[in-house]
């Protein structure tokens, strides 16, 4: 498990973990074995993690994909190919063999599609110990007892909401990265690859066009949370790494949110430690 000490907590204890994990992109740390495996089935990526017997990061590695839509695996055959070629990497990066990880699925995807998740690892070559929603993998890095866990992906948000350290409620909808992208390819008139990949070089230049979209996904976190402020908001998944997204969403909601540098790294690791 992920350790915690007294004076090792919150957000910077995060942001540590994520900082540490940002340095491991195919570059594997010495571990304490046993290490445990994610995989994340995300619409813009398929991330590989791995953490050690300590739940400290590792190593992981990434294909883009357009593989997966809203949760939904719609190219079985392409997410194998991509977890086979990942898999294939990390196994000799860090030289032994990976025979079991976890995976993960937004809240509101149905069972027969949450299995498709888990057929993919199958296929790939991979067994599949464990299947979790998106929000509570989060929250094996996040660690939220009183909050709202908010996983933005490309093409959902999900909000878990936490009281005393227990899920109270658990949703996901429609509008993440992917509207942005939309919103920013329309008015540069790009292809839409094009827009994403502008968003994430140049993102603090466009943020004013990207603004009424990152607010969209605001009103989806209130809807989420019943219009209750859930105490804090913590924000996970890469669709919002954009300078700035975190205060655009704070004013709009006037609830206290808090962002993370890597925040993309969340959801795989917390799979992996699931």
């Amino acid at each position: 498990m992920l350790m915690r000490t007294q004076t090792d907590t919150g957000s910077a204890r995060v942001q540590r973990f994520l900082d540490g994990a940002a340095a491991r992109l195919r570059e594997p740390s010495t571990p304490q074995v046993p290490l445990r495996f994610g995989v994340d089935l995300g619409t813009a990526t398929i991330v590989i993690a791995a953490v050690d017997a300590q739940g400290e990061p590792v190593y992981w590695d990434f294909i883009r994909a357009q593989v997966v839509r809203d949760g939904v695996v719609v190219d079985f055959h392409g997410a194998v190919q991509a977890v086979r070629q990942l898999k294939a990497s990390s196994e000799a990066a860090l030289g032994m063999e990976i025979q079991a990880a976890a995976t993960a699925h937004p809240p509101a995807v149905p069972v027969s599609d949450c299995r498709a998740c888990a057929f993919v690892l199958q296929q790939a070559g991979i067994d599949c110990r464990s299947l979790v929603d998106e929000v509570t993998a989060a929250n094996a890095i996040l660690q939220v007892k009183d909050g709202a866990v908010v996983d933005v992906g490309g093409g959902s948000t999900g909000v878990g909401v936490f009281r005393g350290g227990e899920l109270a409620t658990l949703s996901d909808f429609a509008g993440g990265g992917h509207h942005l992208d939309l919103i920013l390819a329309g008015a540069l008139k790009l292809p839409v690859e094009a827009a994403e990949v502008h968003k994430r070089e140049h993102g603090a230049e466009v943020m004013q066009l990207l603004r009424p979209g990152i607010e969209r996904v605001a009103e989806s976190v209130r809807r989420q949370c019943a219009g209750r402020d859930p105490g804090t908001v913590y924000l996970a998944g890469g669709a919002l790494q954009i300078p700035g997204a975190d205060a655009v969403i704070a004013r709009y909601l006037g609830w206290k949110v808090q962002g993370y540098a890597h925040a993309e790294l969340i959801t795989p690791f917390g799979i992996a430690l699931s």
